[in-house]
């Protein structure tokens, strides 16, 4: 029975958020389970045959790992790039805040209700309650 879209969507879940931890740990152990998520993630991604075989979430998976301890040039943007495809809110600012990367979340505002100020006109004032 192949994969559902649920199912992919939730192994992409678990690779970010294994990204996110190695981001964290930066041990050995969360990096070899950002590769075997990644490998899993290729493996479902086609059917190939060696060389003609996809690699994109390896390489990736490497190059964010690479970027994450310092050891890339183009660290900064590697990151920067990753953070900006994580689709939830909260992953992606614990992402950006655990490599270093300045992400401000716009301030959503509540459109306020327009105030009337005629709204209690003709009601009878309340002597102010004892306290």
């Amino acid at each position: 029975m192949p994969p559902s879209v649920e199912d992919h969507h939730r192994l992409l879940r678990a690779w970010q958020l294994a990204v996110l931890r190695f981001a964290v740990t930066r041990s050995e152990s969360d990096r070899v389970n950002v590769t075997a998520l990644a490998a899993e993630l290729d493996r479902l991604g086609g059917q190939r045959s060696g060389e003609d075989s996809l690699h994109f979430f390896r390489r990736t998976s490497s190059h964010l790992c690479a970027a994450i301890c310092g050891q890339r040039q183009d660290a900064e943007a590697t990151l920067d790039r990753f953070c900006k495809q994580i689709d939830e809110p909260r992953l992606q600012l614990a992402f950006a805040a655990a490599v270093g990367l300045a992400r401000s979340k716009p301030a959503r505002s509540k459109p306020q209700p327009k105030r009337d100020p005629n709204l209690f006109r003709g009601l009878p004032a309340r002597p102010p309650a004892p306290l």
